[in-house]
């Protein structure tokens, strides 16, 4: 590809992440996509094996008195290596959690992306709250070495109906800071099916915007409560035809 051809993709280019028209240096790409790549693939496995700082995030959302909690995966490297222990809460940590009646439960978790979680879950709680007034709110949960069904054994410990679990995502090489958000009613540890829940993802401000997540998470809590499920069976444009109340 001639410096022209290049610059003529250029326009291209800022309308998209994605990895296009990288052009061609003899059989190879030129040096600066292959560093691009490496600094992007570098920041993956950053995200990846980062801690999240979770006493720094409760002191944030100081507010919502927040519960710090673990699973059973000791350390990060376990974490990774037996997902299934990071599916279930640690003996202490079921402990700490007080069981009553609860509507929903939110909980902020590192997943596999702790810096998904340390950049966007402060602002995403505060943004989801007021939409819960009306609701009976169980305590903010954060969860250190959790995968998404975590949240079914922190919202069977609280007695929550619905938990919105909001967890570091797989991070792309373009994307290592992407949060999601997974909804899942009457959560069963151990039972429930992915099928079961629904996910919102992509949240970070180069994908879908806070206030667009909170206003489809909002809207399909809501749609959730009514119909007494989550899932493939709870449709996303149905819930945002219904829309959430006004956080007013």
């Amino acid at each position: 590809m001639t410096r022209d051809s290049d610059e003529a993709w250029a326009f291209l280019r800022r309308a998209t992440a994605a990895r296009i028209a990288l052009g061609r240096t003899g059989d190879s790409l030129p040096t600066k996509r292959v560093l691009e790549f490496q600094l992007a693939h570098a920041q993956a496995q950053g995200a990846v094996h980062a801690a999240l700082d979770a006493e720094t995030l409760a002191r944030e959302l100081a507010e919502f008195a927040p519960c710090v909690v673990t699973s059973r995966a000791a350390t990060r490297q376990v974490y990774l290596q037996r997902p299934d222990l990071g599916r279930v809460l640690a003996p202490e940590s079921h402990r700490a959690l007080t069981r009553s009646a609860y509507d929903i439960c939110i909980v902020a978790a590192d997943g596999l992306s702790a810096r998904a979680t340390a950049a966007h879950a402060s602002a995403l709680v505060r943004a989801l709250q007021p939409y819960f007034r009306d609701l009976r709110l169980a305590p903010l949960v954060i969860a250190r070495q959790a995968r998404v069904a975590l949240g079914d054994d922190i919202a069977d410990a609280l007695g929550a109906t619905l938990v919105v679990m909001l967890i570091g995502e797989r991070p792309g090489l373009t994307s290592p800071d992407s949060l999601g958000a997974y909804l899942t009613y009457a959560p069963r540890p151990g039972v429930t099916r992915d099928s079961e829940r629904n996910c919102v993802s992509n949240i970070r401000p180069d994908g879908l915007p806070i206030e667009d997540a909170v206003r489809l998470i909002a809207s399909l809590v809501r749609l959730a409560l009514t119909r007494k499920l989550t899932g493939i069976a709870l449709k996303q444009d149905e819930a945002l035809a219904l829309a959430a109340p006004s956080p007013s």
